[in-house]
């Protein structure tokens, strides 16, 4: 029962085959037994996809420039592509739209050769159909999103476009580009063209995971 507990709470979809902090807490919420935390830090320490998959991270070097702290949900968002990867029913990219206080994300699937105006699309469709077009877009500084069309589309809104430069990269939203492909990775990495099957599942364990800087999980602040 344990052991079949713990594959489901780790090694499933609804898992993600998360470090073992946030297992825990995935698990802890619904279950318990004496010594549950030393079995869990076990079993995640000797997950083979896990030690196959996931690369040791470093702390970033250099001086940061912290975003000021957002006061309400989905009015201060990042954005940031995952792109080249290979092509799953027709799409080739993913762009990650992340509310930066509640933390919640939403991957979306995106064809090549995607421009300012079918971006824009997407992101109406997507974004301000569900959450209202925010106050602020933190971004690279992709051609797409210093294009003049992208920066005349949100003057009227007056949505301010913030840009991060290689000197000060948005840090949070890296980690969570990390977090997504790392999560793909551990389930398509001997079929990697079925990425776009995975997505919606990936969503899902990402918002339902406990982020200790905002201590719940995006969903429950959502």
């Amino acid at each position: 029962m344990i052991t079949t507990l713990l594959k489901e709470f780790h090694s499933t979809p609804q898992g993600g085959h998360s470090g073992f902090y946030k297992t825990y807490r995935r698990l802890a919420a619904n279950v318990y037994w004496i010594g549950m935390k030393g079995t869990m830090q076990e079993f995640v320490r000797s997950c083979d996809v896990c030690q196959r998959q996931k690369y040791l991270a470093s702390s970033p070097r250099g001086l940061l420039q912290p975003l000021p702290i957002p006061k309400r949900i989905w009015e201060d968002i990042s954005m940031d592509f995952i792109t080249c990867l290979p092509k799953s029913k027709g799409y080739e990219a993913i762009i990650v739209v992340v509310d930066r206080l509640s933390k919640y994300c939403n991957f979306i699937p995106l064809k090549y050769p995607y421009t300012a105006r079918s971006l824009a699309e997407t992101f109406c469709r997507e974004i301000v159909r569900l959450h209202g077009i925010p106050l602020s877009i933190v971004s690279d500084r992709d051609p797409v999103f210093m294009s003049n069309f992208w920066r005349e589309l949100f003057k009227p809104q007056g949505t301010q476009l913030k840009m991060s430069s290689a000197y000060h990269p948005n840090r949070c939203l890296e980690t969570y580009l990390r977090c997504l492909e790392t999560y793909l990775r551990c389930f398509i990495s001997d079929q990697p063209k079925t990425w776009m099957m995975w997505l919606h599942w990936a969503e899902y364990w990402f918002n339902t995971s406990f982020h200790s800087t905002i201590e719940h999980t995006p969903f429950e602040l959502v």
